[in-house]
């Protein structure tokens, strides 16, 4: 059975100076035409031929090929090259570089669309720019950091509810030689991968919960989970050579179909809460009251008057409305 062969380390291709090649072809291609026009008029015979034969080649067939092998790279940068089919090597870093005029450059998300939205980091996708924005036909391969901001998607958490979920993620390619030949396009390879991980993580968690505040949600521990998130899709994309910097939860709801009833049902659960905190605080008032009047004698309570009492007490203290005084000018008894 044959095995995949995966390439895991870049190899830094020999070069030269490009201005110095620069200059020197074009000398040197001044001197082809300066050799045809002395052979034309000083040589002849076989050595005539020759030269003449010879300042063509170099003019018309050798000083093109040369000006091939000139590349120039802007920081943050890269070229994956390629002689005959097989890895030459990556050049890195801002210059003027010259190499071999056979090799060839590759970068296969420029080759295809991506359904991902990329952009530098910091800049909005509402702003187009067309300078700020990523060249995707380009040969070069982007060393920078940047975002990928997928469609939103409907997946359902722990407890079975829809939701709507949408994250960002920050990155960047760390080894070209893997995100070029590992996989088929490593733009498209890290969007699908987002989405499947992003299933993963909220299938494992409730989007909220009512009553149990020890345990994690999507919306209590937002942060939490995207850390986790984070560290499944860098397991997913090491093999293509790509860095995860960052995950962040952008949209989190219930979906359409089901916000108003969810909407109602947590509406409920914080007023039962915060009537149990009235009552509760209530209480506490009432108690504190009877022992401050038993303890200080000032008045003496039956049973009774102390059933009234505190059922007065808790009209007051639990009631939706200001009470309402009642002054007794009669005796309490």
């Amino acid at each position: 059975m044959n095995k995949e062969k995966l390439i895991t380390e870049e190899i830094v291709p020999s070069s030269m100076n490009g201005m110095f090649m620069l200059i020197l072809n074009i000398v040197l291609m001044l001197g082809s035409i300066l050799l045809f026009i002395i052979s034309l008029s000083s040589l002849e015979g076989a050595l005539q031929v020759v030269m003449i034969v010879i300042s063509i080649l170099y003019f018309s067939v050798i000083g093109p090929v040369l000006f091939a092998g000139l590349k120039v790279l802007k920081p943050n940068e890269a070229l994956v090259l390629t002689l005959f089919g097989k890895y030459y090597g990556t050049l890195k870093g801002e210059g003027f570089y010259f190499v071999n005029p056979f090799v060839t450059s590759i970068n296969p998300a420029g080759n295809a669309a991506t359904s991902a939205l990329l952009s530098i980091e910091g800049v909005s996708k509402d702003k187009k720019n067309p300078d700020l924005n990523i060249n995707m036909k380009s040969k070069k391969i982007s060393l920078k950091t940047m975002t990928l901001n997928n469609d939103r998607q409907k997946i359902n958490d722990a407890l079975g509810n829809p939701i709507t979920i949408g994250i960002v993620v920050i990155w960047r390619v760390v080894n070209t030689a893997k995100a070029v030949f590992n996989v088929d396009n490593y733009t498209e390879y890290l969007s699908i991968q987002c989405d499947s991980a992003l299933r993963n993580i909220v299938r494992l968690y409730p989007y909220d919960t009512f009553g149990d505040d020890n345990e994690k949600t999507l919306r209590g521990s937002s942060l939490e989970i995207a850390n986790k998130l984070k560290e499944e899709i860098q397991e997913k994309v090491e093999v293509a050579g790509l860095e995860i910097i960052e995950a962040r939860i952008t949209h989190l709801a219930y979906a359409p179909e089901i916000a108003a009833a969810m909407l109602q049902r947590q509406q409920a659960s914080a007023i039962i809460d915060a009537r149990q905190m009235i009552v509760e605080g209530a209480v506490g008032m009432v108690e504190m009251a009877l022992e401050k009047l038993s303890e200080n004698n000032v008045v003496e309570l039956d049973e009774e008057r102390k059933a009234a009492m505190v059922s007065n007490l808790l009209v007051v203290l639990c009631g939706n409305k200001d009470a309402q005084p009642i002054v007794n000018s009669g005796s309490l008894y």
